[in-house]
């Protein structure tokens, strides 16, 4: 039960490389923004702010406190004030506080004036921010009367605050894209290096690909190049032992079968030219594969075409359904090899086949149904092997090498596919080929 809330760091962080690296570099950075933010805004933006407010609230109460003990003289020491103390007093007489009270979209300014206001005067206040004027409006009900106060902005709350702020997030703008810019670089490196991987796994050794990027990124393509060459080399030396192999036992085979010929045809002397026979049509097989495979590049057509082509060469009807056009890249040859196979194998054994060419978001699907007496679950491994043909009546007095499951899934293997085998909703078996768009 307490696995079920046990959360993971993995489970709600993005899975990809580059947004992780963005995570990564633009986390921390808001983080710290956010902190020195605060930070300003609560020791040192709010506190002089609250400061000035002080001030201006004590030189208000000042003034009223003067109109009180010099009635007669006010107007004169409102000139004084407007002069020492930048300060503009207008008497209205026989007038009331506005009801409406007018804010700033920040109000943190209207709580600190209207706090220290409320503070250092007794009588009934209004004042006005909202306006974009150099001036803040104060006014102070003083008995009938009203005393409105001009005072200057910078003296009433820090006005420079915010350009801190546009400092601070400008600076962190810079850096976050400068940062980006490299993260981007990098992994674009790393992208391309996984597409040359794919490539090369589809057989398509023509990638256009240089390693580029950091050191590291570097030297794991050159890794990759060197992989692939070794293993180019490997196949290349394989087909060719393969091909030459092939072609030096056919002409002794073709010696024995002609003495078989000309020898008296007994029961002994049958067996002995059917298994040259299946001698001979595995030989095929090998050249058929090696021939195929040597010095073939990828090339562009539709799947949906070669199954149909592949079904009219046979010979036989089998009911073809594709869902659309379906274009791949790969080794046409082999390809259709490999397509040839599945379908004639399928034909061999059952009575009814059904073949679907599906096209999914990133791979492309061949289903071949058919109706014969399938594979066994835990022998399907078994059917890919090489010259292994399962002791199962589906093999009964059926010809074939043994290879054409086995050089099957070769060829979809190369191409970055594969091949499985399941239950046939006909009753048989169902070949599945996924080969990627």
């Amino acid at each position: 039960m307490a696995s079920l809330f046990k959360l993971r760091l993995r489970d709600i962080t993005p899975r990809g490389l580059y947004p992780r690296s963005v995570l990564m570099v633009v986390l921390p950075v808001v983080l710290l923004l956010t902190a020195v933010t605060y930070i300003f805004y609560d020791s040192h933006w709010r506190h002089t702010s609250r400061k000035l407010s002080q001030t201006i609230s004590s030189e208000i109460q000042f003034m009223v406190m003067l109109r009180h003990q010099y009635p007669d003289q006010f107007a004169l020491l409102s000139d004084e004030a407007r002069i020492a103390m930048q300060l503009e007093v207008e008497v209205l007489p026989d007038t009331q506080l506005p009801t409406e009270q007018k804010q700033l979209f920040f109000t943190a300014l209207d709580e600190i004036l209207s706090r220290e206001l409320d503070v250092s005067l007794e009588a009934p206040f209004w004042f006005d921010l909202s306006g974009y004027s150099e001036k803040v409006e104060i006014q102070v009900q003083d008995g009938p009367d009203v005393l409105r106060f001009f005072a200057e902005r910078d003296r009433t709350f820090s006005t420079t605050g915010h350009i801190f702020i546009v400092w601070v997030i400008g600076a962190t703008g810079i850096l976050v894209a400068l940062a980006l810019g490299f993260l981007r670089n990098q992994v674009r490196s790393i992208l391309r290096l996984t597409e040359a991987a794919k490539a090369f796994g589809r057989g398509r050794d023509t990638y256009p690909y240089r390693p580029s990027g950091a050191t590291e990124i570097r030297d794991a393509a050159k890794a990759v190049l060197d992989m692939r060459t070794r293993l180019t080399t490997f196949a290349d030396e394989r087909t060719e032992m393969l091909a030459g192999i092939s072609h030096d036992l056919r002409t002794p085979l073709t010696r024995l079968k002609l003495q078989l010929a000309m020898m008296e045809q007994t029961e002994d002397i049958k067996s002995a030219r059917g298994d040259l026979a299946e001698m001979a049509a595995m030989l095929d097989e090998y050249l058929a594969f090696a021939s195929g495979s040597e010095g073939e590049q990828p090339v562009e057509f539709r799947l949906d075409d070669l199954v149909e082509e592949v079904v009219g060469a046979l010979g036989n009807k089998s009911d073809i359904r594709a869902s659309e056009p379906i274009t791949l890249i790969a080794r046409k040859s082999l390809m259709r090899r490999a397509v040839s196979n599945l379908i004639s194998n399928a034909q061999g054994f059952a009575t009814k086949v059904e073949i679907h060419v599906i096209k999914g978001p990133h791979m492309a699907e061949l289903i071949v149904d058919d109706d014969g007496p399938g594979i066994p679950e835990d022998q399907r491994e078994e059917a890919f092997k090489p010259f292994r043909r399962l002791d199962v009546s589906r093999n009964q007095n059926v010809p074939g090498t043994g290879l054409g499951l086995s050089l099957a899934r070769d060829t979809a293997r190369q191409h970055g596919g594969d091949i499985r085998l399941e239950d046939s909703p006909l009753g048989g078996l169902r070949v599945r080929l996924r080969l990627p768009i």
